[in-house]
Parts: structure tokens; C-alpha cells; sequence
């Protein structure tokens, strides 16, 4: 449980870091999509460095947490900082959630419980060095793929959402790995593992941002978020000794568990109310009346420029769900 809280402490500072950092990626020039020079700007203003000192504060917590849960807890329970914006969300723009965001809260309320009582015990043994390392070496391919296309003259917004979730994995994996360096007092390892992270988390970061530029983030924030998610939890098992068989009914609680948090936080990645929240320019008219969290996430959506290659409109791809419930 104190494990659970410590992941819950650092998804709060990581979705508001995230949310403050999104609001200066879609002011970024279009140009610097997936270069250095889209995080060169930012780093440049207050606000997106202000999102940033919340993240890496998240940081020590997420250590904490993997101290005293195991990875399969863990990561998914990050989920638990959407809950947080939501309240936000509700406070800042005076109007509560609805069907839809309700039932996607609940979920995930009820996801990180089951997860939590059914999960296994919490491992440091890991597999060879070498499948791990081949394993983090594919991964952290995979995760440059959107810089690869970028050289060839080519762009995707898909993979560069999957891209950015994948990094956002082996930073998660990473992060597992300083964790259990670090109850055993290795301290030099820990502090690799601790830097490799960091530099996963900037790959994600930038793909990320280069992917809210081009596509609104009722698309962006889910993907990500489900990528980062499972990558970790699919590797917990075959890496880092954490046997999902071994858990009550082989693993099926479990299972279930995870699945209905997911999809939970998937779901709310996409409310009005987030998107809202984290496009705060978009909640004003050139009046200064007041427009609703639907309305700004539509303009949002309409706004969001279809530049890359193959891709659609954005304006005619996303319809929010929870617009649809209420």
C-alpha cells in the first residue's frame, strides 16, 4: 500500500508536469517537429519548465514506489495522477465530469485496487544480463524510429505517439532496474540506470511533444499513455522474476485488474474536461466569453494541423466519447 501511494505521489506531479508542458507544445513552430530545436525553445519557457521540475520531483517517488511494489503495481498506478487533473480540471473550469468520466474514474479506482491485492510479490532477481540488455537495446530502437523516418524526409504521427510510449517504457524498465540497484547499495549501476532513464524520458518527452504539434491530445495522450503502460508490464515477467502465474487463480485477477485500468485511463485521457485543461487557450473566445470544456476540445481537434504523411485530418478522425454520453 505504501508502494501504491508513492506511485500515486508521482503520477500527481508527473500529469501535471505534462499538462503544463503540452501547453507550450502547440504553440511550438510546426518546423521543429521531432528536432532539437522544438526542445531547445521550450526549455526556454517558464511555464514548460515548470511542468518539467514536476516531472523529474516525480522521479524519487517512482523509486520509492518500485522499493516496495512491484513494477506490475506500479506502472500502471501512475494512472492515478489522471484522477487528480480531472479534480483539477473541475475546479479551474467550474464544470463537474460527467457519465463517462465516472465510469472511467471508477475504473481506474477499482483497477489499481485489484491490481494491488493481487499482484506478485514484489522481485530484485532479473534475467541474464544479456537478454536484458538485448531486450532495452531493441526497445530504445524501436522508441528512435520516428527520428529514423524524420531523416529519410518522412514523418508518422502514429509512430511517433508509439514511439514516444515505447521510451516512456524503457524509462519505466530503467527506473525497476535503479530501484533494485539501489536496495541492494549499488550504487554506481543505480546511478547508470538512473541517467539512461533520464535520457529515455527526453526521447519521450520530444516525441511526445512533436506529436501534440500534429495531432490533438484526445488522440496523442491515450496511445502514449497504453504504450508506456504495457511495455513494462509485459516485461516485468519475462525480465525481473515478477510471475504473474503465481498470483490467486494463476494470474487472471490480475490480469483483469490491469486491463480495466487501462482501458479506464485511456478512456479519461480523452475527456473534454483534460484536453480542456491542458488547452487553456482554447477555453476563451476572442471575446473572453467563457466556452465549455466540449466546445474547447472540439476547437482543439479542428485546430490541429494534418501534416503528416498519410495521415487524415484531424478535424474528421476523433469524436470525444464523452460528448457522445452526455
Amino acid at each position: 500500500m505504501l508502494g501504491i501511494l508513492a506511485a500515486v505521489g508521482a503520477s500527481t506531479l508527473y500529469s501535471l508536469g505534462i499538462a503544463l508542458q503540452a501547453m507550450d507544445a502547440k504553440q511550438a513552430p510546426h518546423e521543429e517537429h521531432l528536432r532539437l530545436a522544438l526542445a531547445w525553445g521550450l526549455v526556454r519557457r517558464a511555464r514548460w519548465l515548470l511542468g518539467t521540475g514536476l516531472s523529474i520531483l516525480g522521479f524519487p517517488l517512482q523509486v520509492v514506489a518500485l522499493m516496495l511494489a512491484p513494477l506490475v503495481v506500479v506502472q500502471p498506478a501512475l494512472a492515478t495522477g489522471l484522477l487528480i487533473l480531472m479534480l483539477l480540471a473541475e475546479r479551474m473550469l467550474g464544470e463537474h465530469a460527467g457519465r463517462y468520466e465516472h465510469i472511467a474514474m471508477f475504473a481506474i479506482v477499482v483497477g489499481v485496487i485489484g491490481a494491488g491485492l493481487t499482484a506478485p510479490s514484489r522481485s530484485t532477481t532479473h534475467s541474464e544480463e544479456l537478454t536484458i540488455t538485448l531486450v532495452l537495446v531493441g526497445l530504445g530502437v524501436a522508441s528512435l524510429l520516428p527520428y529514423m523516418l524524420r531523416a529519410l524526409g518522412r514523418s508518422n504521427a502514429v509512430v511517433t505517439m508509439i514511439g514516444a510510449g515505447l521510451a516512456f517504457g524503457w524509462s519505466g524498465v530503467a527506473t525497476k532496474l535503479a530501484s533494485d540497484d539501489l536496495s541492494s547499495h549499488h550504487l554506481v549501476p543505480a546511478a547508470a540506470w538512473a541517467l539512461s532513464t533520464a535520457a529515455a524520458s527526453g526521447v519521450g518527452v520530444l516525441s511526445e511533444m512533436s506529436a501534440l504539434q500534429s495531432r490533438p491530445a484526445i488522440q496523442v495522450a491515450p496511445v502514449v499513455f497504453v504504450t508506456q503502460t504495457l511495455i513494462p508490464v509485459v516485461l516485468a515477467p519475462l525480465l525481473l522474476g515478477e510471475n504473474f502465474s503465481a498470483t490467486p487463480l494463476g494470474g487472471v485477477p490480475l490480469v483483469l485488474s490491469l486491463g480495466l485500468l487501462i482501458a479506464g485511463a485511456a478512456a479519461l485521457a480523452r475527456s473534454p474536461l483534460l484536453l480542456a485543461l491542458m488547452a487553456p487557450e482554447a477555453v476563451s473566445d476572442a471575446s473572453g466569453s467563457a466556452r465549455s470544456p466540449s466546445e474547447a476540445s472540439q476547437e482543439t481537434i479542428r485546430s490541429s494541423p494534418a501534416t503528416e504523411d498519410g495521415d487524415p485530418s484531424s478535424s474528421t478522425t476523433s469524436t470525444s466519447p464523452a460528448r457522445i454520453s452526455r
